[in-house]
């Protein structure tokens, strides 16, 4: 991405990011970290339900299919709903460092219009960590992917503990996810920038 803020460069003591030992396999569905999630959940009804999965070294592919729901002008995707698509790839890329983090700056290039009914091919991975810091970039492309890039990011996802969410997110909601009896549903709720 050309032009991105100084605040999306790594420091001159950031490392290169490793994937985790028990990060998912490579070419794993990651699934959705939570049901209502508006990037990854299936009970959203007009949410994206964007697939990811893992990819080699610290990489991920993921694919949405626009609907006519994520319309802005009309016949065409809304431009915060393909920002959304790139932060939600770019946020489970966190998955593969098992680490708990939240998006700190999301900075995105739109080049060129991505009509309803196109699905949207993303790839991400992460090109650095200073601390609780890890950088990011993401290239979403359209008629399959190697077609021609239609929007593309630069993130900088910050380290949080689950207090993060349990502290700042609705009363009903961390209530009834933390209530579920399923663990695995219940853990992941909390695992990724949701």
């Amino acid at each position: 991405m050309s032009g991105n803020s100084a605040a999306l460069q790594p420091p001159a003591d950031a490392v290169a990011p490793v994937r985790h030992p028990d990060a998912p396999a490579p070419g794993e569905l990651l699934g959705a970290h939570y049901g209502q999630c508006f990037g990854c959940g299936g009970e959203q009804p007009h949410g994206l339900h964007l697939q990811a999965r893992a990819g080699e070294g610290v990489s991920i592919t993921a694919e949405f299919t626009v609907q006519a729901a994520h319309q802005g002008a009309p016949g065409l995707a809304h431009g915060g709903v393909l920002a959304s698509a790139l932060d939600e790839t770019l946020g489970s890329l966190n998955w593969l460092l098992r680490t708990i983090a939240v998006t700190g700056r999301l900075e995105t290039d739109f080049v060129r219009p991505v009509p309803v009914g196109t699905t949207l091919h993303l790839e991400a991975e992460v090109t650095a960590v200073a601390g609780r810091k890890i950088y990011s970039t993401a290239t979403g492309r359209v008629g399959g992917p190697d077609g021609p890039v239609a929007v593309r990011a630069d993130a900088l996802f910050i380290e949080v503990k689950v207090d993060h969410f349990i502290d700042h997110g609705r009363k009903e909601e961390i209530q009834a996810a933390m209530d579920d009896p399923d663990q695995v549903r219940r853990a992941r709720a909390f695992e990724v920038n949701p």
